[in-house]
């Protein structure tokens, strides 16, 4: 039997997929278990420079919580509960308390649904294939949005879209998750992954310090006075100063010649 989990380094990219195609890609207390293994392989190897996480199959990037399976996974001690809420890991592996600053696609390749939504809203750039359909389905089953749902939908859709979805739980499909701004990309099913690996690897190109940086500042800046903000930016920005490729790209450009980057 094939594991629930299957992550593959390509080069500098990290794939990582949640292999229960025949339930959705719903995610039970094994494969929670997997993924926060797999995530933090890929936050620890510096030579992984961008995670794609999509899930096995056409029919389903992950729709949800496993309900038979996953209550278990979320109950016991209030110690526990308390320790689970501030350290994470969270729903997915990385939703909650992991801090990852290298990039993340979510490469959508069916549904989306509940918790799934909450694994997409955790990337940093989301493409879905045209026939993806996404929603908080689990309001009809008084399951909560516990793992970023309530906080990151509303800074990714704003406040007003973000209710709208998640107090009706209303189905959409890809074209209005587009328009609403929860992903950035549609493409038909069969190119999703070709499309996918091209960005990625795009950005695998790229010097990696200055977009982690980046990432970290905008991250952390969230909901920070622009004063504390900006503080954050500069304190960030300074750790690029001690580093050869800060130097290496102006220098090249200046040179009119190919920069020569380390890739940290």
């Amino acid at each position: 039997m094939e594991p629930k989990v299957l992550h593959e380094k390509e080069g500098h990219l990290f794939w990582i997929t949640i292999n229960r195609p025949e339930k959705m890609n719903c995610i039970d207390a094994e494969t929670e278990d997997l993924l926060v293994d797999a995530w933090r392989e890929f936050k620890d190897d510096e030579n992984a420079f961008v995670a794609v996480i999509t899930g096995a199959g056409e029919r389903a990037f992950c729709s949800g919580a496993d309900l038979k399976d996953y209550l278990r996974k979320v109950s016991g001690s209030p110690t526990y509960l308390r320790r689970r809420a501030y350290d994470g890991p969270g729903f997915g592996g990385f939703t909650r308390g992991i801090d990852i600053f290298k990039p993340i696609i979510a490469a959508i390749n069916g549904v989306c649904f509940a918790g799934g939504m909450e694994v997409a809203a955790a990337a940093d750039i989301r493409i879905c294939a045209a026939h993806a359909r996404f929603g908080c389905l689990e309001r009809r089953w008084n399951v909560g949005l516990g793992d970023g749902g309530t906080q990151r939908l509303p800074r990714i859709m704003g406040l007003g879209n973000a209710l709208y979805y998640i107090v009706t739980g209303k189905e959409f499909e890809a074209a209005e998750a587009m328009r609403v701004g929860f992903v950035n990309e549609i493409v038909q099913g069969k190119d999703l992954m070709g499309r996918v690996k091209e960005l990625a690897s795009m950005i695998c190109e790229f010097p990696q310090g200055a977009i982690r940086v980046d990432k970290e500042a905008a991250i952390r800046g969230i909901g920070t006075p622009l004063a504390e903000g900006l503080r954050i930016e500069s304190m960030l920005f300074n750790t690029l100063l001690s580093t050869h490729d800060f130097y290496e790209g102006p220098r090249a450009f200046v040179e009119k010649k190919k920069p020569e980057f380390d890739n940290e």
